[in-house]
């Protein structure tokens, strides 16, 4: 096993599988699978989720909502994602722990860095939620600033795409995949990975990221073991 403590970040359309919006049960049960199994191996598992299947704060500002009500809005619905992932992995025979940036606790803990990497120590897969409980921060600075307080070894962003390409695939069928990448060459390059905010502060803190296929059974099993799945950037 190559990474004993990972930060996996999920985007929350993953959740939606083949439906159109929302949480496909088939799918979140299989990431929770795929989690088991690592947990299993002895890795230690925190995880982020967005909540683009549910509200997205920007296309909600994009379309007269109040950015920062919007952005609160979008907050809540990676809380609901956070509980339906709780549920999934409690369902494989996990003891997940859900802290949420904003305070509700009749249904989750608040976030506390030391009682978070203390789950993790026993095992426990922790769940954070809300964001950073701020508005105009994305989950994605929320996965990388919540990966270097618990000191993980590297982000694992899982998507639908195989790794990171010269444009999109889905699109451009000449696209070609990179396996290895700096943080640099991505900048120069113009490729979407995260948000800048979040991607400058990986840099910065020399957080590898990599991303790869969620969709594809085993292969969180693979990047943990370290076998080369995704695009992997590094400074």
């Amino acid at each position: 096993m190559k990474y004993k403590r990972i930060l996996l970040k999920l985007s929350g359309e993953a959740l939606m599988g083949t439906r159109s919006y929302g949480i496909d049960p088939k799918q979140i049960i299989s990431y929770a699978e795929q989690i088991k199994d690592v947990v299993d191996m002895g890795c230690e598992v925190a995880i982020v989720i967005g909540g683009g299947n549910i509200y997205r704060g920007l296309s909600g500002a994009a379309n007269g909502m109040d950015r920062v009500q919007g952005d609160y809005m979008g907050m809540l619905a990676t809380v609901i994602n956070g509980m339906a992932i709780q549920q999934a992995l409690e369902d494989v025979g996990l003891e997940p722990r859900l802290q949420t940036a904003i305070e509700m606790e009749q249904i989750a803990e608040p976030y506390v860095r030391r009682r978070a990497i203390r789950h993790l120590e026993k095992k426990r897969v922790v769940i954070f939620s809300g964001g950073l409980g701020n508005p105009y921060f994305t989950t994605d600075s929320a996965a990388v600033l919540r990966a270097i307080e618990i000191e993980a070894d590297v982000i694992l962003k899982g998507t639908r795409v195989d790794g990171i390409y010269t444009a999109d695939p889905e699109k451009d069928q000449s696209a070609e995949k990179y396996k290895n990448i700096t943080f640099k060459d991505v900048y120069n390059k113009g490729l979407k990975v995260m948000d800048m905010t979040a991607f400058t502060l990986s840099e910065e803190n020399k957080l590898p990221i990599i991303v790869f296929d969620m969709n594809v059974r085993n292969n969180l099993k693979k990047v943990v073991s370290g076998e080369d799945i995704g695009t992997l950037v590094t400074n």
